[in-house]
């Protein structure tokens, strides 16, 4: 996906200006039959070995390992914020499953290579930006799985045997598993970006948790290029963010309506004029289903604020 905005500014000019059954490890792994102990509660059990749902913002560009001219203090928050989240799940996730805010297709559209290639799909970047590797397994069961689950709710989908982990998926995961151990699938974003339709999305595939698959929606809470560095944007992210940061933790019913007409929330289409970067955050809400939401990170980043959310 192009990196160009609407109004004609390239990632680089605004970043630059002024300075699972999943069976994706190599061999089946079978979803647990186990039935709970006499008098046990299936849901208890189901629960505790759920995996947690997160939407994450991925920063710009290829920003950890380049200098960006960005506060450093920005940077260290969301670096650490991304390095603490291989904690998270209580085991450690069979697969991961992202929803990469730059990926958009006629239909969801699964990765099927054993071995991603990198994709660096943004320009005009120093040298070493296109030198960055993250060599994670791909999950071609797991997107078997996917298509599956997505099927059965009545949802088209198609395969993608060429796509490579964009920076949606190799800047924040480089952090949080640098090791690159984790089978890994990217699922794209549907062309028209309704929301409604990604929360279904999401619900589809929630059973994946309960398979070992942790699910990431790889995005940004706030991205209107030309706000970034224009200090009269900010007031315009605290409004959205503080809106965001509400219907994001409402009760399950209450936020897929709030998040289905987010483009009436104060200050949003200043915040998103273009919603790529918020629908993976429908996907991850679809797929909490009851689950209480947290606000996991808040702070400003480039001098504007940012959130993730965290479901389960």
């Amino acid at each position: 996906m192009s990196t160009q905005g609407e109004d004609g500014l390239t990632r680089r000019q605004v970043i630059l200006g002024g300075a699972a059954s999943v069976a994706a490890i190599g061999g089946a792994v079978a979803v647990s039959q186990s039935k709970p102990d006499a008098g046990g509660d299936r849901t208890k059990l189901a629960s505790s070995t759920r995996m947690p749902v997160v939407f994450l913002p991925h920063g710009g560009g290829p920003w950890p390992w380049v200098e960006l001219g960005f506060d450093k203090q920005g940077d260290a928050d969301l670096r650490a914020y991304l390095e603490s989240l291989s904690a998270l799940p209580k085991t450690a996730p069979k697969a991961v499953l992202v929803v990469s805010a730059h990926w958009e297709q006629p239909v969801p559209t699964v990765m099927t290579a054993a071995q991603p290639p990198m994709l660096y799909d943004y320009y005009g970047f120093p040298p070493e930006s296109y030198e960055i590797q993250w060599p994670a397994p791909g999950a071609p069961q797991l997107a078997t799985r996917v298509q599956e689950l997505l099927r059965a709710a009545g949802i088209a989908s198609a395969t993608d045997a060429q796509r490579g982990f964009d920076h949606g998926t190799f800047v924040p995961l480089k952090l949080v598993y640098p090791d690159a151990h984790i089978p890994t699938l990217q699922l794209s974003l549907k062309a028209g970006l309704d929301p409604a339709e990604h929360l279904a999305i999401g619900r589809a595939l929630a059973p994946l948790r309960d398979e070992g698959v942790f699910i990431v929606g790889s995005g940004m809470s706030y991205h209107n290029m030309r706000g970034f560095r224009d200090p009269r944007a900010r007031p315009v992210a605290e409004v959205f963010d503080k809106w965001l940061r509400e219907a994001a933790t409402l009760p399950a019913s209450e936020r897929a309506a709030k998040l289905t007409a987010w483009a009436t929330a104060p200050e949003a289409r200043a915040a998103h004029p273009r919603e790529e970067h918020l629908l993976p955050l429908m996907v991850i809400v679809g797929a909490a289903g009851e689950d209480a939401g947290t606000v996991a990170y808040n702070a400003t980043y480039a001098g504007l604020r940012l959130s993730a959310y965290h479901y389960g």
